[in-house]
Formats: structure tokens, sequence, C-alpha cells
């Protein structure tokens, strides 16, 4: 699927009846008058074509040859030099890795930044050469135009939009900065293997001036002015905090820390606000031309990821977090986005989603990487969540497993049932997405579908019967999410627990002021559990992460579909042992055993955990002496977690571990503490207890089923 789409109703969860796939022809908004296929004059009852199918939700048109050609993609990298001279190799290495993966067809430009920027002209292969910008400043079309010569020896107009070869500029002109891979792979490769560090001087008690802000700045005028329109993206490559010219984070000085999350709660971080409506404006830029933003941050420090997060997800970029451009996390990641493969991520380019429905609904807005074409009209909510006022979106950037939350409110009615319908009456969606697919050629993909409303004493059982507690979950992470950066002294974990509480007393079985009489469905049984891991998620608690930490978990799960969504929230757990094959657990701390291995899957990071017998056996080497079933145990959760990694983007973290080493606390971490150290029970023998003074989950069950049946 190109496009998974969740919703959310408030405060009523419908239940899913037959589609009306026909609809697609009535709601197309057309220009003109299309004729139908040739081959529907032989349409009868018996003979009807796919899109009749009431199984067939969505039908997807490829333009043809005729419509125009295909467009090659563009890409820009940018990277940055103010970095040790052991990183810029690690990063000259992946980066000529990954030209030698560039489609052939694909035009690309590459610029350099420290305390300058540096545009190098790739058509003009007789010896390096580059344009030169102050990184104080941020630089506009026009000075792109007048500095970078591209009217030399021409008549610039006067008048009009001067942007890309259509609108004033020679196709000459635009080929000494973007030039097809195939032709500059020579003149680029020499440019990678020459990149040293920034030679600015930089004293032992400040940071490299480093002008962030100026080069993408750069970037985005350049495309505007050579490739307006077009699927291009710009690939930033930063090892370091902007401490020069605009969208810069922190000063020169190292005496002066990076800002924290208390630091941006109190208000003590002078140039977070600045540097985040810098990076807005970016965004509105890249989104007016059409272009995306991905970023690739490699630093033991933070980066400024926090203040891009809107530049990025709003043109719906891809971001990788790691602590090195050496590590596996970056160079599979990288290597991935190019690679064509059965698990490649099929990039496509300047998308338009736009949502269809009937009146009895309205938009309240989408959580997730897309930006408003702030197109108002009656299907617009006064309510906004996200990016709403609107029913046409933007998505410069998009792939196989892009997910958007639709949230949509119900429409009030005058009269004793506020929703004014009877339980017959039905209501439809159609979602229109017209994109450039990975393969060049435009496409529409429309998705229509039917609900019906239900109301009376019956309805709760149907409203049961329908209700996706995986789905619901990955909302209820993405609303929170949105609410604790939108809304000032919001309290995340008293809305999650009043929303749950409030669930449970509408849905739930039980007898008034019985605790223990109360019981719920299986279809919301396990509900409870995913909401309690989200209260201790990363999305929640940001405590010992990072601002930047923070914001790419974040963009990552509003990118993501439901599946592994549900992944990050509450992580999934395999147990391996001589006794039994791989079976899933609890997540929980009693699943520990001395003589079990662990197989930890959190999305961001894959943890292969080895009970304190296991771990000693492996230390002697037992699985090299003959022991083959040893081996086996040991090899299996390899092998799973090797699945996993080539199945996700960005790569997860791999962490081998034993109990009782450092590294166990990542696997603790995640886990039910139902033994803690101030526990009556204790472990079994070869067990473990959790350091924390966090409530367990039987605990938070036996408050929520009291405050439930009140």
């Amino acid at each position: 699927m190109l496009l998974t789409v969740l919703f959310l109703f408030l405060p009523y969860i419908l239940r899913s009846n037959q589609i009306l796939t026909f609809l697609f022809f009535l709601m197309v908004p057309f220009v003109a008058r299309n004729h139908f296929p040739q081959h529907y004059s032989s349409i009868s009852e018996s003979n009807v074509p796919a899109e009749l199918f009431p199984q067939y939700t969505t039908a997807e048109y490829m333009s043809t040859a005729e419509t125009g050609p295909v467009v090659p993609p563009v890409f820009l990298f940018v990277v940055d030099t103010c970095m040790i001279e052991e990183e810029i190799g690690y990063l000259k290495s992946a980066l000529a890795q990954a030209i030698e993966l560039l489609p052939d067809q694909s035009l690309v430009g590459f610029i350099t930044f420290g305390t300058y920027v540096q545009v190098h002209e790739l058509g003009f292969g007789l010896l390096p050469k580059a344009y030169v910008f102050k990184g104080t400043k941020e630089v506009t079309k026009d000075q792109i135009l007048e500095q970078m010569c591209f009217f030399a020896g021409k008549t610039k107009p006067t008048t009009g939009v001067i942007a890309g070869s259509r609108d004033g500029l020679s196709a000459e002109s635009i080929a000494r900065f973007l030039l097809p891979a195939s032709e500059c792979e020579f003149v680029l490769n020499s440019i990678i293997e020459e990149l040293q560090k920034d030679p600015w001087p930089v004293s032992a008690d400040q940071r490299a001036s480093r002008c962030t802000g100026a080069a993408l700045s750069v970037a985005a005028s350049l495309l505007g002015v050579c490739v307006p329109g077009s699927s291009a993206r710009i690939m930033a490559f930063i090892g370091g905090a902007s401490t020069e010219g605009p969208g810069s984070i922190i000063s020169k000085s190292l005496s002066e820390p990076i800002r924290s999350h208390k630091d941006l709660d109190k208000g003590s971080a002078p140039l977070y606000n600045k540097a985040a409506k810098f990076y807005e404006e970016i965004s509105k830029q890249l989104v007016h031309q059409g272009h995306v933003l991905d970023l690739f941050a490699c630093a033991l420090d933070q980066v400024g990821v926090a203040e891009m997060k809107v530049a990025v997800e709003r043109t719906g970029g891809i971001v990788v977090l790691a602590e090195s451009f050496g590590h596996s996390i970056f160079k599979e990641s990288l290597q991935r986005i190019f690679q064509s493969s059965n698990n490649d991520l099929g990039l496509s380019f300047n998308g338009i989603f736009e949502v269809n429905c009937s009146k009895d609904v309205k938009i309240q807005g989408i959580l997730g990487p897309c930006t408003s074409l702030e197109k108002r009209s009656p299907l617009s909510s006064d309510t906004v969540v996200g990016q709403g006022s609107t029913s046409a979106w933007k998505m410069c950037g998009l792939d196989r497993k892009t997910s958007i939350c639709l949230v949509f409110d119900i429409s009030k009615t005058d009269g004793p049932d506020a929703i004014g319908q009877s339980t017959s009456n039905q209501f439809y969606f159609q979602f229109l997405t017209y994109y450039q697919h990975h393969e060049g050629q435009m496409r529409l993909r429309a998705t229509t579908l039917s609900r019906r409303w239900v109301a009376g004493s019956g309805g709760v059982q149907e409203l049961i019967a329908g209700f996706d507690q995986e789905a619901a979950a990955a909302v209820m992470a993405r609303l929170v999410s949105f609410k604790m950066e939108a809304e000032a002294d919001f309290d995340p974990i008293r809305w999650l627990d009043r929303a749950l509480i409030s669930l449970c007393s509408k849905f739930g079985d039980y007898q008034k002021e019985s605790p223990t009489s109360f019981s719920l469905s299986p279809r919301l049984s396990i509900f409870p559990q995913f909401m309690f891991n989200l209260r201790r998620s990363q999305f929640v608690q940001v405590f010992n992460n990072s601002p930047d930490e923070t914001a790419y978990f974040r963009m990552m799960l509003n990118r993501e579909n439901v599946s592994n969504a549900v992944v990050m929230i509450q992580p999934s757990l395999v147990s391996y042992s001589f006794q039994s094959g791989p079976e899933p657990v609890l997540l929980d701390v009693t699943a520990i055993a001395a003589d079990k291995i662990l197989l930890l899957d959190s999305y961001f990071t894959i943890v292969i955990f080895h009970g304190i017998t296991i771990a000693q056996w492996r230390k002697a080497g037992y699985q090299d002496q003959g022991h083959e079933a040893f081996a086996q145990l040991l090899q299996a959760p390899q092998e799973e977690a090797d699945t996993a990694i080539k199945e996700r983007f960005p790569v997860p973290r791999l962490v081998v571990c034993d109990q009782y080493g450092s590294q166990a606390r990542f696997l603790l971490a995640k886990l039910n503490p139902s033994v803690t150290y101030n526990s009556d029970n204790p472990p079994p023998p070869g067990g473990d207890v959790i350091f924390t003074d966090d409530v367990s989950f039987q605990v938070f069950m036996d408050h929520l089923q009291r405050l439930a049946v009140q």
C-alpha cells in the first residue's frame, strides 16, 4: 500500500459496511468530461469491470506516454564539512556508494557548507569550480540568479517569474549545477574524494562555525530557480549543531549547553523559536516548489532536528538519526534509499491528497507528513487538529509505507438525536491521491468506502465489533504527541487516563461500584495494555531523551503504518529456549530466565538478551565445541533480528547483551515492572528485578476498574 489511512471519529466509532466503488465515477473532480473505456460497452450483470466489484475499494490510474514525458528525479546533496577527519572519511565512503546507486537519468547537484556555503558547478569538469555564499545570511532566488551568473552574456527578463527552463532559464545554465548522474559521475566522485574538514580555525573553547540554515536556504532557492514543481529532494548530511546565521540553535561558546526539554519548558532556549520560525519559512518555500527535505543527522550531540522537524515533516521527508556517519544505522539506511529490491522504499513525489465525503461528517485535519493546501470547503470542521481547515493536502514526498491519520467530526444536527440518522442510512468517503510514481509517470489512486450509522442499544455491540484496538492505539499516540507540542501546560498522562476511563465506562461490562465485576469485550481487552505502555513510551515520557530524539521518534510515529506504530508503543517480546521453539511472551520482567534468550523489538532498537546461564555457556565457547543445539539456539534470534532489520527503514539499532550487563537496560526499560526492589514476592531463580517506583500493569488495571465502575 502506498497510503494507509487511520480513522478516528469523535465521539463515535463506525462499523464498516458494503463498499460503494461506483462513487468514484461520480466524485472524481476532472476538469473535462472523460469517456469510458471501450470495454465498458459490454457491461452486464454478469460482466462488470473491476471497479464495480464490492471487494475492490481502490483503483489506480496511470498516465500514458501521450500525457507527458517521464520526469527524472533530482537529488541535491548538502554536505556538512565541520567535522573531524574520521567522520568526513565515513561520510565520503557512504556518499561514494550512494552515487553509484543513483538512477542514471536522475539529476544530481552538490553543495558543501561550513563557515561558508559552496555550490559546486558539476558541468565544468576541467577543474573544480564553486560559488561561495556567506553563512550569515539567508539567500533568495534573485540572489541565486544574479550571483551564480544564470544570465551571463544574456539579457535578464524584466517581467514575469523566472523559474526553470520553461520560464526564462536555458537548459545549459541549469546543467551547470544539475546534471544527469551518468554524465557527472567522474566530477562528482572527484569532489567527494577531495572533501576536507572546513579550513576555518576553531579555538579550543569554541564550536565550529556551521551555517546549516544558510546552506538549506541556498539549496531550496537553487531548486526553486532550476526545477520548480519537479520531483526533487534535498538530502542534508549534518554532523553538528548550527552556530552561524539563520537557523542557528546554539552559540559558538562551548560553555553554553545545547537546549534540553527543561530549557524549552522554561523558555530559556533563546534561539529555539527563531530557528523554528526560519525552518517553517523554508518548509513553505519547499512545499510551494513541490520539493522534499531529507535529513541525515549523525553526531553524539544534538544537531537541531527539533527545529528542523517542521520542514522535514511538512515536505514528507526522511529522517535518519545516528551517533556517527560510520554507524550501520546511517550507512545501511542511505543505501536502502537507492537500492532496488523487494524492500525498497518506492520514493514518490509531488502528491496531492484530497478527501470527499458525505455532509454527515466533517474533516478536522490530518496528523502526518503533509501540508494543508488551505482549500476551505463545507467539509472542513471548525475544530482543527494537525493540518486542518482544508479538504486537500500537499504531500511532496511519500513512499510505500507512508501513513496519515485523518480525524473526522460528526456534523451537528437539530433535534433530539445528535446524529439524526437512522441505522439504515449510509455515508461515504473517497480519498484521491494524485502523485508521481517512483517509476516517473503520474498516477491517480482512488479509494472509496461506505459506512453506516448505528444508534440505540443495539448499536453499542456493533460499535464494539468494529473497534480496531491497534489502529486506535496508533491514533491516540499521534494525538497525544500533537497535543504535547501544540498545547501549553498539557498533561498527557491525565488526558490518556481520562480517555481510557471514559471508554471503559461506556463499553465495559460491570455492576455499579463493583470493580471485581468489571470486564471488557475481547475487541477492547488489549486497549488498556496499549495505553499503559503508551504512558511509559518515549512519545510521552521525554525524560532522558533530548529534544532531537523526541522529535525523531514523533516524526517516525507520524509516518509509519499501524503495525509499526504498535511495535513502537508496545514492543514485541519473543522467548527462545531448549524446552520449546520461539514463542511470544508477555512484556514483563518475569519473562527473564537464566536459561532463555529474549528478542525484544521496539522498532527503533532490537535487543537480543541472553540469560546469565546462556551468556556463560556462550563465553565458554560451547557453540563451537560440537553442541549443535546450543549453536542453533544462539543463531535463531539473530536470524529473526536480521530479517526485521532488512525490512525496516531507518535501519534499527541492534543490541546484543547479557543479563546483569550494562546494556540490559535497553530491555529492562520496556518491561512491565511486576517485580521491583520493594516487591513482596521475590523473583524466581534466575529471574530479575527492576529498580523503579513506576506502577505495574496490574496496579494500573486495579485503579482503572475502580474508576470505571463509579
